[in-house]
């Protein structure tokens, strides 16, 4: 099964419609979101409306967790549960621990044993790295990439990860 995996789209409707654009020509069957769907400090809620009806259409593929800008008013506006600050993915041999990243992270991280996978958004910046014991991935973001990263998302397929920008070029993989 192929999933796409993101974060950070902050109520961006103009980026929000690439991700999907994005999911569709990867032919991926699942959708994993790091969290900060629609909040864009703003309180421009046609656009956070705009953003919630294009995830809203995905519902039944999207799995996703609460980053530190998702309200309970916004929860109100998604079709599908944002409320678990991590979510357990088996991949594998291994798990994927799926979380924002403003609870966990690297150094205060969820119950991991060796070998794990701990991704992330909330950085808003790409990483690949090999800590002690496990691994942790970063998509980056969305809609506000940061430190001069594009904006992109990433792939999870038979254990090989792919990170891709919005208009489809694919600059790092890690395989399992």
């Amino acid at each position: 099964m192929k999933w796409l995996i993101a974060s950070d789209i902050h109520g961006s409707a103009r980026w929000c419609r690439a991700l999907m654009d994005a999911f569709e020509r990867e032919g991926a069957q699942r959708m994993l979101l790091l969290g900060d769907l629609l909040h864009n400090g703003s309180d421009d809620m046609a656009e956070k409306q705009a953003v919630a009806e294009m995830l809203n259409a995905h519902k039944d593929v999207i799995s996703a967790v609460r980053g530190n800008c998702d309200s309970d008013s916004d929860q109100a506006m998604l079709a599908f549960e944002v409320e678990e600050d991590y979510l357990v993915l088996p991949v594998g041999h291994v798990r994927l621990f799926a979380t924002h990243g403003h609870r966990y992270d690297a150094i205060h991280r969820p119950p991991m044993d060796k070998g794990d996978i701990l991704l992330q958004g909330h950085t808003h910046v790409p990483a690949t790295r090999q800590w002690t014991g496990f691994l942790h991935f970063n998509p980056g973001s969305v809609s506000l990439p940061k430190w001069g990263s594009e904006r992109g998302y990433m792939t999870m397929e038979d254990g090989l990860f792919r990170w891709v920008t919005l208009d489809g070029e694919e600059y790092r993989r890690y395989e399992l």
